[in-house]
């Protein structure tokens, strides 16, 4: 997915984020909208490729950019 060394998550950024909502519609799996529209984004690392695919649709469909990628570092054991 984003290689070895982490795993990706999405963030969103709400200064730019004007609640248009195309991301949950996208990838309703791990994006739901609040009562004024604005995306809550489940926090949780993407582990699959069908969603991983998904999610990136929604980043590229954000007529804000305010959805991204956002690397996780690997957590130390």
């Amino acid at each position: 997915m984003s290689g070895e060394d982490g795993q990706r998550r999405l963030r969103v950024n709400p200064t730019l984020c004007t609640g248009f909502g195309y991301c949950a519609e996208i990838v309703p799996e791990l994006i739901s909208l609040d009562d004024w529209g604005y995306p809550i984004v489940d926090q949780t690392p993407i582990d699959s490729d069908g969603l991983n695919q998904h999610a990136k649709r929604a980043v590229a469909a954000c007529p804000r950019l305010a959805l991204l990628f956002e690397e996780m570092a690997k957590a130390a054991r």
